[in-house]
């Protein structure tokens, strides 16, 4: 290819168009065909006929379901609110009853009603529905957390942009510091919109906050340290991350078990799945769980700190030869400067 200014632009929609294809590929595969796949729920009974009657409901769902026998129904109210099982079906000849929890999910509750429907109908009576754990009514089917994640996420990787492109020849420390200060200021826009303005969160609103800002320091700190090595390709780098493989694994629209089984994998401890489902139990399951999921936060928050400190000690390794002053550039501009400079305009045309 002979000139120069085609080479260079055709260079760099390689990255748009494998934003493309890697949004296609993860949005399509985790949300076009949701099914229940080993989805969990209970039947409530004790003795041989609550066991026949669970077998055969297994029997006949296939993979679809795993099902369990409890021996009361205040032990499948349990069940429910730890997220162990999506429903439990309580067998009855005049009033068959599910009881579902769709704070943990609404597509999950709509699902098990769907599979247990049919099955009240064999037995001549209509279905009860009873919620245990209902979403606030301004969220009535908790996707909110879900657009909360969108929010508090494209707040933290497009900051991971800005911070290469304008900051890309302060120290280590400095962009550390800058990525913790940047991450207290965008988990305080989340908790806004979750309080105040849109009312997910009706209580706890100080946790929401915490558990935003060790989800959004931890992506600033694996991209800020992150750019050290990959440069322009960071941004590409962190929608897969914190995008492609991050919104989809959440739980925010469909949970694990009306996935496949890569999506269901990645659910167990993606940082995006940390913070909503730490969230859920924090502002409807009474604590339960939350332990687990902030730990799984704490952790990529780890893995940030960590990546930040090979990427500094990297540029401590470079920065002698980095500071030979190139003889063409304006004022003695070092040569990490200048590269800098040449990158930035990039990086910020295709990261915001």
């Amino acid at each position: 290819m002979r000139s120069p200014a085609l080479r260079h632009v055709l260079t760099h929609l390689i990255t748009p168009l494998l934003m493309c294809l890697g949004m296609g590929l993860a949005y399509l595969g985790a949300f076009v065909h949701p099914a229940p796949h080993q989805m969990p729920v209970a039947v409530v009974g004790a003795g041989p006929k609550a066991k026949v009657f669970a077998q055969t409901v297994k029997d006949t769902a296939g993979d679809r379901l795993d099902v369990r026998t409890v021996p009361t129904r205040a032990a499948a109210v349990d069940l429910l609110t730890s997220r162990t099982v999506t429903g439990a079906y309580v067998p009855s000849a005049k009033a068959p009853e599910l009881i579902v929890a769709s704070a943990a999910s609404d597509m999950d509750a709509t699902a098990v009603e769907k599979v247990f429907t049919p099955v009240a109908a064999q037995e001549g009576a209509p279905l009860k529905v009873t919620d245990v754990a209902r979403p606030v009514a301004d969220d009535p089917t908790g996707q909110g957390l879900f657009f909360l994640l969108i929010a508090v996420s494209i707040g933290s990787y497009a900051s991971v942009a800005a911070l290469g492109a304008a900051g890309g020849t302060l120290p280590m420390r400095i962009r550390a510091l800058l990525a913790l200060g940047v991450s207290a200021v965008v988990s305080g826009i989340g908790a806004l919109l979750a309080g105040p303005v849109f009312h997910l969160a009706h209580h706890d609103l100080a946790g929401v906050w915490g558990m935003a800002w060790l989800y959004s320091a931890g992506i600033l700190l694996i991209g800020v340290g992150l750019h050290t090595f990959l440069k322009r390709w960071t941004t590409l780098a962190m929608m897969v991350l914190f995008v492609m493989l991050n919104f989809t694994s959440s739980g925010g629209l469909f949970r694990p078990d009306l996935q496949n089984g890569f999506f269901g994998t990645l659910h167990a401890f993606w940082n995006g799945a940390g913070f909503v489902e730490g969230v859920r139990s924090l502002l409807y399951f009474g604590d339960d769980g939350l332990g687990r999921h902030v730990w799984t936060l704490a952790i990529w928050l780890l893995a940030g700190l960590a990546v930040t400190a090979l990427a500094a000690a990297y540029e401590r390794a470079k920065a002698p030869a980095a500071r030979l002053v190139v003889p063409d550039s304006p004022a003695g501009l070092t040569a990490e400067a200048t590269e800098a400079e040449a990158e930035a305009e990039e990086e910020e045309t295709v990261g915001v």
